[in-house]
């Protein structure tokens, strides 16, 4: 789904169902370990590197190699509700120095959980890679914690 939010961006939103419980899903985005297995991780890329000081305020960078080149992905952590609620400021410095605004929404429900994701101000000539990335990745964070 995507949002319309005027002519100089727009929010994306992406939905993916978890068959584990909410703590579960939610962990995975903060643990280093986890990290470095699913999220902005491409089949054919290597990973450099996995920081994360998960606490309000704290930042996070995720590096992997593609075809020889590092790409950056950075952000601060605005707001961290575990299990529900993640809020962080994202950006892939290579590409552009545009700082957007992710949330990740975590409900539980008769199987686990759903996790909706909604991704603000991505500059138009970014929605449809945005919206089928983040898709990938949930499909990955699914794959690596319900394994």
């Amino acid at each position: 789904m995507i949002a319309q939010t005027g002519s100089a961006s727009s929010t994306v939103v992406v939905d993916h169902d978890f068959h584990v419980p909410p703590e579960q899903v939610f962990d995975a985005w903060l643990d280093p370990a986890n990290v470095r297995r699913w999220l902005f991780a491409t089949p054919g890329g290597s990973m450099q590197r996995t920081d994360i000081n998960a606490r309000v305020g704290g930042r996070f960078n995720v590096t992997e190699r593609r075809n020889g080149d590092d790409i950056e992905h950075v952000g601060e952590y605005l707001a961290i509700d575990r299990p529900r609620k993640l809020v962080f400021t994202f950006s892939v410095p290579k590409f552009s120095s545009v700082a957007t605004r992710v949330t990740v929404d975590i409900a539980p429900n008769d199987l686990g959980c759903k996790l909706t994701l909604t991704h603000e101000n991505v500059l138009p000539e970014y929605i449809d890679r945005t919206r089928q990335g983040w898709s990938i990745i949930l499909g990955n964070l699914a794959k690596t914690i319900q394994s």
